[in-house]
């Protein structure tokens, strides 16, 4: 599930959702549903919160352990180049 995976991605990182809401540029209401699972995201959703985090949209997306070492993809631009 998405709203567990940008929690435990957040919590790597020690942001409150206020923080993550700051660096995603979106507000901190939507981030709480997110992670409550009682809200849909959109793709944009989904990729500035990828980008906050210094994921992949892909790494949010997957149902495998979110252990994976965090990366700084800020740089990137829609298509993944920079």
């Amino acid at each position: 599930m998405l709203g567990p995976r940008v929690r435990s991605f957040r919590k790597k990182k020690k942001w409150s959702q206020n923080k993550l809401a700051v660096e995603s540029n979106l507000k901190q209401v939507i981030i709480s549903r997110i992670e409550r699972g009682s809200r849909k995201v959109t793709i944009e959703e989904l990729q500035k919160l990828a980008a906050a985090l210094g994921v992949t949209v892909v790494d949010l997306l997957d149902d495998k352990p979110a252990n994976r070492e965090i990366k700084d993809y800020s740089s990137l631009d829609a298509t993944g180049t920079g």
